[in-house]
Formats: C-alpha cells, sequence, structure tokens
C-alpha cells in the first residue's frame, strides 16, 4: 500500500491536542500552588503545637490537641451587654484567663503577668490580644479597668466555660492562663501560678515558630 501523507488540517490537530494537554498541565501546577499558599497558615499553625516539642519536652505549658477542645458557642458579651465574641480576635494570638468579677489576688496577678508578659515580646507585642472572660455579673473595678486598659474584659457563662477549657487538678479552669491560636484553636494551657518567665519563653517561641497571627 503506498503511504500517504497526513493531511495538513490533521497534523493542525495534534498540535492543538497537545497545546491543550500543556496548557491543562499548567493549570494544574497553578492550582497546586494556590491551593499550598491557601494551606500554608492551617500548615503553621499545627507546625506550632509540634516544634516546641522536641524529643525532650522543653514547652513549659501544656499543649492541648484542638479537636478535643473546639471552641463552642460562649455567648460571650461586652461589659455593656452587647454581643461580643472571641471571634473578633481571630488573626491574633489570644492569651486568656477566666476568673469572677471581684478579682480576687490571684486574678489580679494574671492580668498583671499578661500585660508584662505581652510587651516583654517587643516589636511582637501586637500579635497578642489579652482576654479576661468574666464568669458572673459581678461589676468590675473602675480602676482595675483603667489600669489594665488593652485587657478585652468578656462576660461568659462559666458553665460552657468549665466544659471547654481543660484543668489540671486540683487546679480548676480559673486557675490557668490559656493561649489560642491565630485560627481560632485553644492549643496551650499553662500551670496554676504559673512563673511567666517560662510562659515569656513559650510565647517568644510559638511567635518565632508561627508566621500567622
Amino acid at each position: 500500500m503506498r503511504w500517504q501523507p497526513l493531511p495538513f488540517y490533521f497534523l493542525l490537530s495534534q498540535d492543538s491536542d497537545v497545546e491543550e494537554a500543556q496548557r491543562k498541565n499548567s493549570g494544574r501546577w497553578k492550582l497546586f500552588a494556590v491551593l499550598a499558599v491557601c494551606a500554608s497558615p492551617l500548615i503553621a499553625s499545627y507546625l506550632t503545637y509540634y516544634v516546641i516539642k522536641p524529643e525532650g519536652r522543653t514547652n513549659y505549658g501544656s499543649l492541648i490537641d484542638p479537636r478535643a477542645h473546639p471552641m463552642p458557642s460562649l455567648n460571650t458579651t461586652a461589659l455593656d451587654g452587647k454581643p461580643a465574641g472571641l471571634q473578633q480576635f481571630k488573626g491574633k494570638w489570644i492569651m486568656m484567663f477566666a476568673d469572677g468579677g471581684e478579682c480576687s489576688e490571684s486574678c489580679r496577678k494574671r492580668l498583671h503577668d499578661m500585660r508584662q508578659l505581652r510587651l516583654a515580646q517587643g516589636k511582637e507585642r501586637d500579635r497578642i490580644e489579652r482576654v479576661w472572660l468574666v464568669t458572673d455579673k459581678q461589676p468590675l473595678d473602675t480602676v482595675l479597668m483603667r489600669e489594665y486598659d488593652g485587657t478585652h474584659m468578656l462576660r461568659s457563662d462559666p458553665a460552657m466555660l468549665k466544659t471547654w477549657l481543660p484543668s489540671e487538678p486540683p487546679a480548676a479552669f480559673t486557675d490557668h492562663i490559656y493561649m489560642i491560636d491565630p485560627l481560632g484553636n485553644l492549643m496551650m494551657r499553662f500551670p496554676k501560678d504559673a512563673d511567666p518567665n517560662k510562659i515569656k519563653k513559650d510565647l517568644s517561641k510559638l511567635l518565632k515558630a508561627s508566621r500567622i497571627g
């Protein structure tokens, strides 16, 4: 049989198919790149849970599995009674504790420690927000509020907080300072009467390890 050359339009069709396949491959790689960029904050967040926990545990605070303690609907309000949730601080690291409005000596110490710990982070301090979850309807001391201006004070249901915030017996959830990551995950708890110098080291490691918040 005599060989017949392929029609010109058929060759063009083959070239078009090759170009189309190349465009599809290029599109897939671009899509993967976009997905990788979008997922990187989540990956970075989870790295912060473990990067400060090498073979020998070096972190002072206790790491919390966020899957076991998802944030519930806390129905928190500002002191004026208007709705105000922790979600407003998403994108920042949250240093937080819960206690009654009377604010005992230990409560005042945590307010002081959180203020100083944030200041100690220097240029990184703006990545941290401080929150006091007030567990009752007790009016707050105005002098105390002025002294710790910059601490967000929200009223919340203590029953919900007790369910959400893990404590280290015999301590109660009102004895701890907690950390929430910029994605809204509860991720660390510091012990009762915690040493602020040791907390400072953990905070520095978290901020250095994470590129979010």
